[in-house]
């Protein structure tokens, strides 16, 4: 992965975390954890969609596989400490 390419997965990590946070009505994350949720949920995005064939490399669709995988992610946290 070239620094570009890092830096761009970073950026769309933390856009992502803060969208996800937003829609979710999360509570209120720092900037690492905003880019932790971001990060995490575009793993668990890019897995989803993977299994469901949708893939594509544009800054947009990974943005939004990015913040589906970070929203997921949130429901799924709360979803766990309720039970």
């Amino acid at each position: 992965m070239s620094l570009q390419s890092a830096i761009w997965f970073l950026l769309i990590g933390v856009l992502a975390g803060f969208l996800a946070s937003a829609i979710m009505k999360g509570p209120k994350l720092s900037l690492l954890g905003t880019l932790v949720l971001g990060v995490v949920g575009a793993l668990i995005g890019g897995f989803v969609f993977g299994l469901l064939g949708l893939a594509s490399n544009t800054l947009l669709v990974s943005l939004v596989t990015a913040t589906v995988g970070a929203v997921l992610l949130i429901w799924l946290a709360g979803y766990v400490r309720r039970a």
